[in-house]
């Protein structure tokens, strides 16, 4: 898989948005017609067993057997492990996404992901903010408001230095563009060049999941070559 491709692949969690070729330009317009608005919520959840399963393989086993895990219920997530190592373990949805992709509502997205420690502290309540305005129905725009205002009043954290997550399920779903097994890591905003992001042979991709919209995040990925059982990931 080429570098333009896995940008698109990888924009997941959620942000399946980049246009890099008329034929990708042309899906994105069909993804458009295809998620106009948020599905019947039972499209989004899942068998709880299944969905914990799916959790637990975002990351090694010798990382999410001791993980928190959270899995999708009718008004936000909720916690089914408590976990003892500080990781938490989830299945993202959809609406992880840009406020604008193409996809946010795509209602088969399933973004397994284990956090480590900082990104459970910093950037898991950011999840569960969203998946609660979702479910509340709430509008796009009142979400975004909602979002900088929590920020503003240090109702949702700062980023801590050092968050990242593991994203190397082989069962996840990423959206129509499939799936790719890395790592997420985040960032303040700052420029992809101090990263060496997108550049030919290098291994880091800057992805459009927050990039201040409203969050003050960047996240970059980098992909691990092997999914979570140890077995190989298609090359990025």
């Amino acid at each position: 898989m080429n570098t333009k491709q896995f940008a698109v692949v990888a924009s997941f969690v959620f942000a399946l948005i980049l246009v890099f070729a008329a034929p990708a330009r042309i899906q994105a317009q069909a993804s458009k017609t295809a998620f106009p608005s948020m599905a019947p919520l039972d499209q989004y959840l899942m068998d709880r067993d299944a969905e914990v399963a799916l959790a637990r393989s975002a990351a090694p086993e010798a990382i999410s057997r001791d993980a928190k895990v959270l899995v999708l219920g009718r008004h936000g997530y909720e916690t089914v492990a408590a976990g003892t190592n500080g990781f938490v373990c989830a299945v993202e949805r959809s609406w992880m996404n840009l406020f604008d992709a193409p996809e946010y509502w795509n209602p088969e997205v399933r973004g397994a992901i284990c956090y480590n420690p900082p990104a459970a502290r910093s950037v898991v309540p950011v999840v569960e903010m969203r998946t609660r305005m979702v479910l509340d129905g709430l509008s796009k725009e009142q979400m975004i408001a909602r979002i900088k205002a929590a920020y503003a009043k240090k109702e949702l954290p700062p980023l801590e230095p050092g968050s990242m997550g593991y994203m190397m399920s082989k069962q996840a779903n990423l959206g129509s563009n499939g799936n790719a097994a890395h790592l997420m890591l985040y960032t303040p905003l700052m420029d992809g060049a101090n990263w060496g992001a997108d550049l030919p042979k290098s291994p880091v991709h800057l992805i459009p999941m927050f990039k201040g919209a409203p969050e003050p995040i960047d996240v970059f990925i980098v992909g691990t070559g092997t999914w979570s059982d140890g077995t190989p990931a298609p090359v990025m």
